[in-house]
């Protein structure tokens, strides 16, 4: 429990009602429980206060982290339903290929002449563009 309305005395004093002069950087309370005059006040923002911080706090969040790993995964999600044979396509371990034939939920890509790998749908990593192609 805060312990209000007190009083600073220093030994030399005689009169035990008189109080000593504040030091800088401190609060000293009257007898009625109010600041000092000249003293610094202590600003409580209270709950009307914190909620709008809060509130900002995970806006920004949401528009720098959640929002653009959504659009990410949502392009992937439809790069990966348009596949079809004859795409040129890098799968997520870094082997470039074509694909050959397509199935649910994976694909067989052709990496050389007669070596074929069945990879799953989802390690298809990007389709890469007849441009880029220097192969």
């Amino acid at each position: 429990m805060p312990i209000t309305g007190f009083t600073i005395v220093t030994p030399a004093q005689a009169d035990p009602g008189q109080a000593a002069p504040a030091q800088p950087g401190t609060t000293v309370q009257t007898q009625e429980g109010a600041p000092a005059e000249g003293q610094p006040q202590g600003r409580d923002p209270g709950l009307f206060g914190i909620i709008p911080q809060m509130v900002l706090m995970f806006v920004i969040i949401y528009l720098l982290i959640f929002r653009p790993q959504q659009k990410r995964q949502k392009e992937q999600r439809e790069m990966v339903s348009r596949l079809k044979a004859g795409d040129r396509v890098l799968t997520s371990a870094g082997i470039y290929g074509t694909i050959t034939g397509v199935k649910d939920s994976a694909v067989t890509v052709e990496i050389a002449k007669g070596v074929e790998i069945e990879v799953l749908r989802g390690a298809i990593g990007n389709v890469i563009d007849a441009k880029d192609n220097k192969a």
